[in-house]
């Protein structure tokens, strides 16, 4: 396979903003995990797959296998589809009044 590039797994992109290491990164259908900081325009390895830790809206509760939006105006993981964009789904239950959910990133 001459064409081949990469696995895709990890993309490294022009940061969309200024990103801290761990942070959501959301540049139109690009959707993963900053693997480090980088300032707005630099590049970024994003991690695209795999199931990470994220903040989320306190009052909100997943449950095994629920989609998760991200609230990018707050930087927290919500119910809330409207107005937000997918990351994945909840691959553990995550209560109200919990403070993060394991989501397993949808790849896209």
């Amino acid at each position: 396979m001459r064409n081949y590039v990469q696995p895709g797994d990890t993309l490294t992109i022009p940061a969309p903003a200024a990103i801290a290491s761990g942070a959501v990164v959301i540049a139109d259908k690009i959707i993963g995990i900053a693997a480090g900081a980088a300032a707005s325009g630099k590049p970024v390895d994003v991690v695209t797959v795999g199931v990470f830790e994220l903040p989320k809206v306190g009052a909100n509760a997943f449950t095994l296998g629920a989609d998760v939006y991200w609230d990018a105006e707050d930087d927290l993981a919500t119910t809330t589809a409207s107005g937000n964009t997918r990351l994945g789904v909840a691959v553990a239950a995550a209560g109200a009044g919990v403070a993060t959910v394991k989501v397993r990133l949808t790849g896209f």
